[in-house]
């Protein structure tokens, strides 16, 4: 049952038509769902919207060409050339909107495999392939707007995360080091920072890994409760 229900679908997929190209963009939100959960529990920049739409996009280009060779049969010039040049070219805007704060954080990885995805959808626009387009946009505004509850669930159940501390005095970092190696957990990339009030030395940020999942919440709060720190969230 399972064989026969799992040719079916690599049939269909494989075949031509609207019907296969919600089910190749379906694959493709599933694969970035998997290999972005396993990335965003262990701690990786890139989480699971980021990959679906990075996935999204990679599909929506393959389509696309697909669909100029059976549009377009005789043309005699190389018609995906342009399109070839929008999908690297409008890498520079993606990487116009991640940055890195003051807390090392990296922000905007989604927005950047957002426009990449959305150069993608456009080609189909721009060569009339709208059933293409459409079914682009619908699974692009599923990764943004209903992966969110994933994301957080996902976020709240790691055991692996990043933490941002300031501290009172620049010798509470030596205090704090002093607790994580008496707690159960290990941590990795301790980096002492600026600290928001500008003063050297009152602030660090360090990856942290807990024995267990449903931790985090009182791991920080642990923190944050120590005599010599004066604020400490996840980042």
């Amino acid at each position: 049952m399972i064989g026969k229900a799992w040719q079916s679908f690599v049939s269909e997929t494989a075949a031509w038509g609207a019907h296969a190209v919600f089910l190749r963009l379906l694959l493709a939100t599933l694969i970035g769902v998997a290999i972005g959960i396993d990335r965003e529990f262990h701690n990786k920049g890139a989480g699971v919207k980021t990959h679906v739409l990075v996935c999204i996009g990679a599909a929506m280009a393959m389509i696309v060409s697909e669909y100029v060779l059976h549009q377009f049969p005789d043309a005699r010039g190389d018609i995906n050339r342009i399109g070839a040049q929008v999908i690297s070219g409008v890498g520079f805007l993606g990487v116009g909107t991640i940055l890195v704060t003051g807390k090392n954080e990296v922000r905007g990885l989604t927005t950047a495999a957002g426009l990449w995805a959305c150069a993608c959808i456009g080609l189909a626009a721009g060569i009339g392939f709208t059933e293409a387009a459409l079914i682009g946009l619908f699974f692009v505004l599923l990764t943004f707007e209903g992966l969110n509850r994933l994301d957080r669930v996902i976020r709240r159940a790691s055991k692996t995360f990043d933490v941002y501390v300031e501290f009172n005095e620049p010798s509470g970092v030596r205090e704090l080091l002093r607790k994580l190696h008496s707690w159960d957990c290990t941590y990795e990339n301790f980096e002492v920072i600026r600290g928001q009030d500008g003063r050297k030395g009152t602030a660090a940020t360090f990856s942290v890994e807990l024995s267990s999942m449903g931790r985090k919440s009182l791991f920080i709060e642990s923190i944050g409760n120590l005599d010599f720190v004066t604020f400490a969230d996840e980042i």
